[in-house]
């Protein structure tokens, strides 16, 4: 038996999807709430998405210093398309319906409510095992 056995994938817990109600405006035959799907994304695809939305700033009076900026709405717009699993936010005819082209257009189409939407990445950044939000951790930043 290994000194690392219980470190081996076989021992590590499965995560589950869940569900959640980001809308009050789509609703089943009954007047209830659409729950949609959700997933976690692994560590790798939360760092992809964070490089695909930071930038580089140059900084005031300091000719070629840089810093990272991330742009978080993008981000979470993001972290939320690909954590979706239902409704296929990728759909084409999806898209067609509310006269958009991108999953991250479709989800601001489908939750068009300012306080559903934040509810929505407050619930995300949770789900997504964040214990802070990260407007909490750029407003700490900041100070």
């Amino acid at each position: 038996m290994s000194k690392f056995s219980r470190f081996m994938k076989a021992n590590k817990v499965v995560k589950n999807n869940e569900k959640f109600a980001p809308t009050a405006t789509l609703q089943d035959e009954n007047g209830n709430p659409l729950k949609w799907e959700f997933r976690q994304i692994t560590s790798r695809e939360n760092e992809t998405l964070r490089d695909a939305c930071t930038v580089e700033v140059q900084i005031k009076g300091k000719p070629n210093l840089y810093r990272p900026k991330m742009n978080t709405a993008e981000y979470l717009a993001k972290m939320i398309v690909a954590s979706t699993v239902y409704p296929n936010l990728y759909d084409k005819e999806l898209q067609d319906s509310y006269g958009v082209m991108t999953p991250e257009e479709l989800l601001y189409a489908m939750v068009d409510n300012a306080g559903e939407y934040q509810e929505l990445t407050v619930w995300m950044q949770k789900f997504q095992g964040f214990t802070r939000s990260l407007d909490e951790k750029v407003e700490d930043a900041k100070n």
